[in-house]
């Protein structure tokens, strides 16, 4: 399959805080759901605070779910990544913002997506949400090849019993340094913990955004 050169986003959902922004945080969105999920719409409206306005879109497949109402298989990881490139690329030239004033992230696929262009476009940092280690519940393949030698600043926050990598698997991998890690209590892959466990999905909400928000801080 050829990959164009050029990948149109069709719509973007912005948030923006109420002062001129600091910086840009582009959010992408994992394999089920699309950039307006409640997921990554609390994320959105919680890392406003830390003055930065948050980019999100649809990747190619999701675009076309959208339109047509049937479900799609997700696009090729290379056109994940051309895709995610374009939005870096359009956002620069549009908003006048240098790279390093620009945050890659996302949930999931998204996560994994921007985890593996931050270094070729010399971004500020790198967000992953609930990063996909490894297919639910199988240890193989793993998928952190390129986490081993990232460079960009990478902060990974995680449910401890996610299916993509539980808290006990991930920690034996030897990852970068750039990385840094936040657990979140009992969570699963949208952080939701079990009710024996005496959280709420709130609070581990709560928790990540405070973590994301003061990783931003330190960065821009």
């Amino acid at each position: 399959m050829q990959i164009p050169t050029h990948i149109a986003v069709k719509e973007f959902l912005v948030d923006s805080p109420e002062k001129n922004p600091k910086g840009l945080f582009l959010l992408a969105h994992g394999a089920g759901r699309g950039a307006a999920n409640p997921f990554l719409e609390t994320v959105a409206q919680g890392a406003v605070n830390s003055g930065v306005r948050v980019v999100r879109f649809n990747f190619p497949y999701m675009e076309g779910m959208l339109q047509s109402g049937k479900r799609k298989l997700p696009n090729s990881g290379e056109v994940l990544r051309k895709c995610f490139s374009d939005v870096i690329s359009h956002c620069i030239e549009s908003e006048k913002v240098p790279a390093k004033y620009i945050i890659v992230g996302g949930k999931s696929m998204g996560a994994r997506a921007a985890s593996m262009i931050a270094d070729q476009h010399q971004v500020g940092g790198v967000v992953c949400l609930s990063y996909p280690f490894h297919p639910p519940r199988k240890p193989e393949p793993l998928r952190i090849t390129h986490l081993q030698t990232i460079q960009t600043p990478t902060l990974i926050c995680q449910g401890e019993r996610d299916p993509n990598g539980r808290r006990e698997e991930v920690q034996r991998y030897s990852l970068s340094k750039s990385i840094r890690f936040h657990w979140l209590a009992d969570g699963d892959n949208n952080f939701k913990p079990r009710k024996s466990s005496g959280r709420s999905q709130q609070e581990n909400m709560a928790d990540a955004m405070e973590v994301i928000n003061r990783f931003i801080d330190n960065l821009l």
